[in-house]
């Protein structure tokens, strides 16, 4: 049996074949470790080092059977045995000290990696673990136990060989139990340092994102719950990266957008005019303007493009720059609504977006108005005097729908010094409160007749303090566009 041989012998031999096994595991971590992705590589050292402990407990107990001729089956099984209680042991804490080689490179290299595909629970893993440690405890010592059983039925039965015996069999006992449990304690730490590890690192990066930094990431270094959510962390990270450079497109079409609007009130003769958007979102599609026509004329454009965001307000800036073009050669407003909308069309026909526009001409010194409505709101005009509010109303279609319709232009003439005209967009009307009731055009009716007397800007202010009144807390669901003109 083994334990008859010499131990200079016994471990000249297991010293020969772990330094062989040793010499071999460089060239096999190359190819059957490192080849792999970096998540894998744990698991691939496990298995090559256990593989290797497993493979020297064979050869060992094989070259006791040819040179020692000690029985295989009897004598190798235990060597066999131990080697794979050892190499248990050796290659979960070698795994894990390769886990930890990855998680530092990831962390140098900022590599970043996809969550795995495929998921081996922690809970699983400690599980199996644990499990597994106490199963190889128990047969070593039931191994150990059994031997020392048939050597005590051995002895001579006198009080002096049994109490030697017991004292041997017990120091054999704490002597296996300390190496179980210092290999047990070793590896209760080495899980400890990974997961202080894993938590650190996860805790660095959110308290960076926290206060804005979001240059770094977690490293995905495990196939468990850690490297998913390190995964989901990045994915969230590159999220708001994302996010960040939109919101500061978004500021900058905001910026751009509100430059495209009148800065100040007009100053013509015999007018009080005052506009403003609210838009629902950062920019949008509705677009108020005035414009200088020719004879001392002045126009007024309210348009609401369809939908919201920033598509609506790309197409609203291809429509206006369609708008200023033709006021170079305007000739009325049916003749200029034809061609900004036969341009528009051609751009846009095949996208199915479309403009509603309401074009308004105002000529103080002959007391007319001239107006094109294309799918809009009509415009309203209240006569304090009379106490009558007209819909500048007609038909025409919206902007963009048919390149070669023909917009009708309509005339009035004559107004009340003191009448006030209004022109805006749906959002007013359509505002609802919480009992989903829409604001509609009684309310604004009654907010122009009670301050028809103020300025212009006044009337705005008031119209809008009435929405929002009305609105409460509902959050506002469309732009809101509207200008106001004084005829005095």
């Amino acid at each position: 049996m083994i334990e008859t041989l010499p131990p200079v012998i016994l471990g000249a031999t297991l010293t020969t074949f772990f330094v062989a096994a040793w010499a071999l595991r460089r060239p096999l971590e190359s190819f059957f470790v490192f080849s792999v992705s970096a998540s894998a590589q744990p698991r691939r050292q496990f298995f090559l080092d256990m593989s290797l402990c497993m493979g020297t407990g064979v050869a060992v107990a094989i070259f006791n059977a040819l040179f020692f001729g000690f029985p295989f089956i009897a004598s190798g099984f235990k060597l066999i045995l131990g080697f794979i209680v050892l190499g248990f042991f050796i290659s979960l804490d070698m795994a894990l000290a390769r886990e930890r080689t990855v998680i530092t490179e990831s962390l140098e290299q900022e590599t970043e990696v996809e969550p795995p595909g495929r998921l081996y629970s922690m809970t699983r893993k400690f599980a199996l673990v644990a499990v597994t440690s106490a199963l190889f405890v128990a047969v070593i010592i039931i191994v150990v136990i059994s031997r020392d059983f048939a050597w005590l039925a051995g002895i001579e039965p006198n009080p002096t060989s049994l109490a030697q015996a017991q004292l041997s069999v017990m120091y054999e006992v704490l002597f296996i139990m300390a190496v179980l449990l210092g290999l047990v304690v070793n590896l209760i730490f080495s899980y400890s340092r990974n997961l202080k590890l894993l938590f650190e690192n996860e805790t660095d990066i959110l308290e960076r994102v926290s206060r804005g930094d979001l240059s770094r990431r977690v490293p995905v270094a495990t196939n468990d719950e850690f490297g998913v959510i390190a995964g989901h962390t990045n994915t969230m990270i590159r999220g708001l990266k994302h996010r960040i450079k939109l919101l500061s497109a978004l500021k900058m079409a905001e910026e751009l957008q509100q430059n495209l609007l009148p800065q100040h009130p007009p100053a013509h003769p015999g007018l009080d005019v005052a506009g403003m958007i609210i838009y629902c979102y950062e920019i949008g599609g509705d677009y108020y303007d005035y414009l200088n026509l020719p004879d001392g004329r002045m126009g007024i454009v309210v348009a609401d493009a369809a939908d919201h965001g920033i598509g609506a307000a790309l197409y609203m800036t291809t429509a206006r720059a369609f708008l200023l073009f033709g006021i170079h050669d305007y000739h009325g407003p049916g003749l200029l609504i034809d061609e900004v909308n036969r341009y528009l069309t051609r751009d846009s026909s095949d996208t199915g977006r479309f403009i509603t526009l309401f074009f308004l001409e105002i000529d103080s010194s002959t007391q007319t108005l001239r107006w094109v409505r294309a799918g809009h709101d009509p415009g309203t005009l209240y006569d304090p005097i009379e106490d009558n509010f007209i819909e500048l109303d007609g038909e025409g279609l919206a902007l963009g729908v048919i390149e070669e319709f023909s917009f009708q232009e309509y005339t009035r003439q004559g107004w009340t010094p003191g009448s006030v005209v209004f022109v805006g967009t749906d959002g007013i009307r359509d505002t609802r409160n919480k009992g989903q009731e829409m604001y509609g055009l009684k309310r604004l009716h009654k907010v122009i007749r009670h301050h028809a007397a103020e300025p212009a800007e006044i009337i705005r202010n008031r119209i809008i303090e009435s929405v929002r009144n009305f609105q409460g807390d509902v959050p506002q669901e469309d732009d809101i566009t509207l200008v106001v003109i004084k005829l005095l």
